[in-house]
């Protein structure tokens, strides 16, 4: 059997094979959380995005718990990565994207211009689609955003970039040629790496866009597992096309449609 979501007046159904349907209209009905589990650590409010005069984000207002993982499932295009490249901001990289509206991170609304946005990156981390190794070795790959952020000893260093590696679950398999290129890891390995770059700053919140859409199944499964073990330290939101990947790895799942948040729930 499916799993259903409601939006608006139109009941869409996830089949088996992932296909969505809206066979019928219906009463919208949205799950309520437990209280006693859910703490936010990100409270979006009336969140609007645009790109240039297309409107992307339609009033999202939505929480996301702390030390959970939260996966946002929808159709291509309908705003799911958007709405996590609002978290840091990532979309300032580009012209005649605006976003409006609140995203509230531990009281802090990291909307509003005077937020550094060098320390809202370190505090928000993101692993992309495809990995994105930098040109250079593994060991500099990791350490890259630990000399922005401070000055570290030699050894300080290298016991931080070791303990990310550890943390990403790739230690065991780099620890032998951390000074070759990032680049000549296989898809997997390369995603583990970027994961370990972005732990290696201790951010408190990690985004990922679709992390595992690009590897093969034996390094989606690492990648899973890694993200149940990571969840205890950092709050986690992936954005999934898998409906079976969402259900393994997500505590709360947020359905996403023609850019709104049309349901929330466990």
């Amino acid at each position: 059997m499916g799993s259903f979501i409601t939006h608006h007046n139109c009941r869409v159904g996830f089949e088996p094979n992932g296909a969505i349907s809206c066979p019928r209209t219906e009463t919208t009905v949205i799950e309520q959380s437990n209280n006693n589990e859910f703490k936010p650590k990100v409270s979006v409010r009336h969140l609007n995005f645009y790109y240039d005069d297309h409107q992307a984000l339609k009033d999202n207002n939505l929480e996301i718990a702390e030390n959970k993982v939260t996966a946002i499932i929808g159709p291509s295009g309908c705003g799911k990565s958007t709405h996590i490249r609002c978290y840091n901001r990532i979309y300032e990289m580009y012209k005649g994207q605006t976003a409006t509206g609140e995203i509230i991170i531990d009281g802090q609304n990291i909307l509003d211009p005077s937020v550094d946005l060098i320390e809202l990156r370190m505090r928000v981390g993101m692993i992309f689609q495809r990995p994105t190794p930098f040109p250079m070795s593994i060991f500099d790959n990791v350490a890259y955003g630990l000399r922005l952020q401070a000055r570290w000893s030699k050894s300080e260093l290298e016991d931080k970039v070791e303990q990310a590696l550890k943390d990403a679950a790739l230690w065991d398999e780099v620890r032998d040629k951390l000074h070759e290129p990032g680049a000549h890891l296989s898809g997997g390995q390369q995603q583990r790496l970027c994961i370990a770059r972005a732990i290696a700053v201790e951010p408190e919140i990690l985004l990922m866009d679709e992390p595992a859409s690009a590897i093969d199944p034996v390094g989606t499964a690492k990648i899973e597992d890694l993200i149940e073990q990571l969840k205890s330290r950092y709050t986690i939101v992936i954005v999934t096309h898998n409906m079976q990947q969402a259900a393994r790895v997500s505590d709360f799942t947020a359905f996403f449609y023609n850019g709104e948040v049309v349901e929330f729930g466990k």
